[in-house]
């Protein structure tokens, strides 16, 4: 879909606003950065970084919360002690200097803020999942199957799981576009992915040197973000619609 190659520096092309004011050229649709890139493919190459990390951050975020939210709400004492407590602990932590921290001992790059990422997210699927979980293990039907012997890690896999299910499913929207957002904001601050691989979060930290000679280096890849965010709401809103067996 992309134009051009979005790392093809052409100096002769460089500063060029958007295709409609003059002197813009429709061969660049929303004009050229610092050192002559076409803006358009390298927002719509960023937008694989950008989907890859926050679908990559809510998928373990799940995976993990959702494994320890069941354990806390289904085994309870010492377990959901221990679970609860390092719940509180990530949440007193100030996560944006946690992760600023941790991105800088052990570097940037894809994987490093996936899974600085997921760290992030896996607290809310936990508090969740483990608040169901709790609901649940007091119903007949878990009652009843503890009575005819069924094992705990069948309970969990074919009773419970399947209940809290739709909720890890929205969650897990809302969790992509935190991860989407916070991403950009890492890449801004410098420490996100590699700053040779086009990042809507890099584009935003370059466009801002240029807010007075070139606004468009930062308005596009900022509505960029804000859109993708706000689709990935919506689209969490309309799940939680779905899935809410009240609402059927």
């Amino acid at each position: 879909m992309a134009p051009y190659p979005p790392t093809r520096i052409d100096l002769r092309q460089r500063l060029l606003p958007p295709a409609w004011p003059q002197p813009g050229r429709p061969a660049h649709l929303l004009g050229t950065d610092n050192v002559g890139r076409d803006m358009l493919s390298r927002i719509i190459w960023g937008a694989r970084i950008s989907l890859a990390v926050g679908l990559s951050a809510a998928l373990l975020g799940a995976v993990a919360g959702s494994v320890l939210g069941l354990c806390a709400g289904f085994f309870g004492g010492a377990v959901d002690a221990a679970i609860s407590w390092l719940i509180n602990v990530q949440l007193a932590f100030p996560f944006t200097l946690f992760a600023i921290f941790l991105l800088a001992v052990f570097g940037g790059g894809f994987l490093p803020v996936v899974g600085v990422l997921a760290l992030a997210t896996w607290v809310n699927f936990a508090r969740i999942v483990r608040s169901q979980t709790l609901s649940l293990r007091a119903q007949d039907f878990v009652t009843a199957a503890h009575a005819v012997g069924v094992g705990a890690p069948r309970i969990l896999r074919r009773y419970i799981f399947p209940a809290v299910l739709p909720s890890i499913v929205v969650v897990a929207s809302f969790s992509a576009a935190q991860a989407i957002l916070t991403e950009a904001a890492l890449s801004f601050l410098g420490v996100g992915v590699d700053p040779t691989i086009p990042s809507w979060g890099a584009m935003l930290n370059l466009g801002r040197n240029y807010l007075q000679t070139a606004w468009w280096m930062a308005t596009f890849p900022g509505i960029a973000i804000a859109l993708t965010v706000l689709g990935a709401n919506l689209m969490g809103d309309w799940l939680g619609t779905r899935l809410d067996p009240r609402a059927r």
